[in-house]
């Protein structure tokens, strides 16, 4: 009877905490994003959906990965050094750095 009493109180301590925990992360995510922007382009920091909003970025990503549009939807989430293990050596620590070269451009305004 203890045990059960024990664990319905932890369910609804789990469930009561839900809305808070998840109203800390949704704040999270906008400070989240707005560092990002503010940071630049970054290969390692910067979501593939992010970085396709840039048209210069965009094009630069693919010129440098052409396959990479067929990707969008699966990828977008992610960064591109998060995709990197995935991509079967397509890209690699040399193709991410000449991407992030790229990226550094677009940051400083050229």
């Amino acid at each position: 009877m203890k045990t059960k009493i024990a664990a319905s109180l932890i369910a609804l301590t789990a469930l009561a905490a839900a809305p808070a925990l998840a109203q800390t992360q949704a704040a999270a995510a906008p400070a989240a994003a707005s560092a990002t922007a503010s940071a630049g382009l970054s290969v390692d920091k910067t979501p593939i959906s992010d970085i396709i909003k840039n048209e210069k970025a965009k094009a630069a990503l693919e010129a440098a990965l052409p396959p990479i549009s067929q990707y969008y939807d699966q990828i977008g989430g992610m960064t591109l050094a998060q995709v990197a293990p995935m991509s079967q050596g397509a890209l690699d620590d040399a193709k991410l750095k000449s991407i992030q070269a790229e990226f550094d451009k677009i940051n400083a305004g050229k």
